[in-house]
């Protein structure tokens, strides 16, 4: 059975950082694009980063460019979003997500494999 399970969200304060986690079980992460989404209340949910299998390079949203970085851990078959920088606008409910066709898009139907999710809250 394929499971994505995420962690590492919690409270931090404006300027702050969090780090999350996104453990695969079931199958190698390593042969899957990997996205991390997010869904604020009220609002579609977003594609936040993604990384390909080639892992050479990952993409992110242009609201985080800059703060976040997505990167992977084969031995231990995680990927991690190092948030810094947290801003208000930043807080949601935060999703890793992966696909077997090597796709990197901020269109969440392009992904078939899905976490429960992590809630991320940046207030003072």
């Amino acid at each position: 059975q394929l499971q994505l399970v995420e962690s590492g969200g919690g409270f931090a304060q404006p300027g702050g950082s969090l780090r999350l986690s996104c453990v695969a079980s079931g199958f190698t992460l390593d042969y899957y694009a990997i996205g991390w989404f997010r869904q604020a209340p009220g609002k579609e949910r977003e594609g936040v980063s993604c990384i390909q299998i080639s892992g050479s390079s990952s993409v992110y949203a242009d609201s985080v460019r800059g703060r976040f970085t997505l990167s992977r851990d084969s031995a231990k078959n995680t990927v991690y979003l190092q948030m810094n920088v947290l801003k208000p606008e930043d807080t949601a409910v935060y999703y890793c997500a992966a696909n077997e066709w090597d796709l990197c898009s901020s269109d969440a139907s392009m992904f078939n494999h899905w976490g429960q999710g992590t809630q991320v809250t940046v207030s003072s």
